[in-house]
């Protein structure tokens, strides 16, 4: 499939001829642009957010220890708000979706692979829960329907056809005995352009693989600039599979030059350059957005803000556990697969009274197609600079364990330091739907949703912080007349000051690094 965009490109700059023109466009897709998806106004809050999110402190406070939020906090922020407003324009083009969005009512019928043996045998895990994973996927899609699901066995998965050919002829007679049908998702990881092409010819409806699926939910989900040129970047490789096979299609009818008039160049070669142009262009522009936020993560550092990464398995309640420890009623979890994938971060008070950042990160998805995990790789970039991780279970769902161990694999791969790794705090979420659970587990067992153990999970939070960057809590006893307390307003948290009249003196509750602390016993310990 070759598409608009590239035509006019083609016509442009190459001269192309009216018949070839007439021949590309005749299948092509119309583009339809991804609908931007606003944050709406909040007054104060975002101010409060912008400031905060930016490195200095909301509520024109100067010191961190002035910030006055609510018992929990309550503000958020995305990406959207570091994104400079005259950069809108050079990347604007780049957020077109060039494979076209899989728009509409779709009534799908999916069929899942089951491989028996071999290299491409799924291992602790069944069939069913696989099957069960993909229905949900395309349950997140909006007017997606199942129409009926099927699990097939076969010996050679990686065959054109996938399935051998007795069960592919059951198969096609099943899909077309099913008129109401519009499309099959076949459970598998990629479909080549060729393969994509035949099962379409031989069943009549849309094919779509496990890829394009994803990538659908990731689009009806993005949010933030930085996540449609991260989508946009995904697109590519499913891009220029099509091409290669349009291609070879067009080359198969004949009639004609394969050079554009006085190129020297072929239509794949011209495609397969424009490609690569968008490619460095979306990438410079994810560059420039990283740098943006290398730079925010410094500003924070300096305001000495703890980072909390909140991560796991998508749909573990990750936002709804957000919800639970800052009380921000703005926050609207949704009970679907990728609900968040944009990196956002959240406001709260520790039980110190220590203001904290909670970052809620892209969910984790067993079997996702590498070129989407590379694509989103710079989003989890903000989980190696935390100052904390908690790993959030769904400990309700039968492949918990799994879902463990595909969440550490890509720790693993972010090259995460082992410090964070081994005070890393596990929360076992939605324990209101297991009857009866019981672990000898070093975790902390709670249900976001209804409250429960989120004040134990607070104190967890707070004591490995304060261990991890190096702070302590304490009451130091000053003298009024002394640049002891304007000290402290600037070098520390000041949380609570108790004057003492009858000696002039104050009582003062602060957070202090060890190295603050260490510093003050030399100015005013002597």
């Amino acid at each position: 499939m070759l598409f608009s965009r590239v035509l006019r490109a083609l016509v442009t700059y190459h001269s192309l001829s009216v018949t070839a023109v007439k021949r590309l466009h005749a299948g092509s897709h119309a583009l339809q642009p991804l609908r931007r998806l606003l944050l709406p106004p909040s007054g104060g809050v975002r101010h409060a957010v912008r400031c905060l999110w930016r490195g200095t402190p909301p509520c024109g406070a100067k010191r961190p220890g002035d910030w006055h939020g609510g018992d929990s906090g309550g503000w958020s922020s995305t990406d959207e708000d570091m994104d400079d407003e005259e950069d809108a324009d050079d990347v604007q083009e780049l957020l077109v979706p060039y494979v076209p969005p899989l728009q509409g009512a779709q009534k799908i019928f999916i069929v899942h692979p089951d491989v028996k043996w071999g290299a491409k045998k799924a291992l602790n895990t069944t069939a069913d829960l696989q099957m069960a994973e993909a229905v949900a996927l395309v349950q997140s899609i909006p007017n997606w329907t199942v129409v009926d699901t099927l699990i097939m066995s076969t010996k050679t998965p990686d065959s054109k056809l996938i399935f051998g050919k007795g069960n592919f002829q059951f198969l096609t007679e099943i899909i077309r005995g099913l008129p109401q049908l519009t499309a099959v998702f076949l459970n598998v990881e990629r479909l080549s352009a060729s393969s994509e092409k035949e099962l379409e010819a031989s069943w009549g409806v849309k094919v779509f693989d496990r890829y394009s699926v994803v990538l659908s939910i990731f689009r009806y989900n993005a949010r933030t600039k930085e996540a449609k040129l991260q989508i946009a970047l995904a697109e590519l490789p499913l891009l220029r599979s099509r091409l290669k096979n349009e291609t070879a299609h067009l080359d198969q009818q004949g009639g004609g030059s394969r050079y554009i008039m006085g190129s020297g160049e072929t239509f794949f070669e011209i495609q397969q350059r424009l490609l690569k142009e968008r490619e460095l262009k979306i990438k410079k522009a994810l560059e420039k957005l990283r740098s943006k936020r290398k730079l925010l993560r410094t500003q924070r550092s300096r305001r000495e803000f703890p980072i909390i990464s909140i991560m796991g398995y998508t749909n573990s309640g990750k936002t709804t556990l957000i919800k639970a420890l800052t009380g921000d009623i703005g926050l609207h979890p949704r009970d679907q697969l990728f609900a968040t994938l944009d990196v956002t971060a959240h406001g709260g008070l520790l039980p110190c009274r220590m203001p904290v950042i909670y970052v809620d990160t892209i969910g984790f998805l067993s079997q996702l197609p590498h070129n989407l995990i590379e694509s989103f790789s710079a989003t989890l970039e903000d989980v190696v600079y935390s100052d904390l991780l908690v790993h959030v279970r769904d400990i309700s769902h039968p492949e918990a364990e799994n879902q463990k161990k595909s969440v550490l694999a890509v720790l693993k791969n972010l090259n995460v330091p082992q410090k964070l790794l081994d005070t890393m705090i596990e929360v076992h979420n939605k324990i209101d739907l297991v009857p009866i659970y019981d672990t000898s587990e070093p975790v902390i067992l709670v249900s976001a949703l209804l409250g429960y153990n989120v004040d134990l999970l607070k104190e967890s939070i707070e004591s490995t912080v304060l261990a991890n960057t190096g702070r302590i809590i304490m009451r130091i006893r000053i003298k009024l007349e002394s640049p002891q307390l304007s000290w402290l307003y600037k070098e520390a948290s000041v949380q609570e000051v108790k004057v003492l009249p009858e000696d002039g003196s104050a009582d003062v509750l602060v957070i202090i690094t060890n190295a603050a602390y260490g510093k003050y016993k030399k100015l005013f310990c002597k």
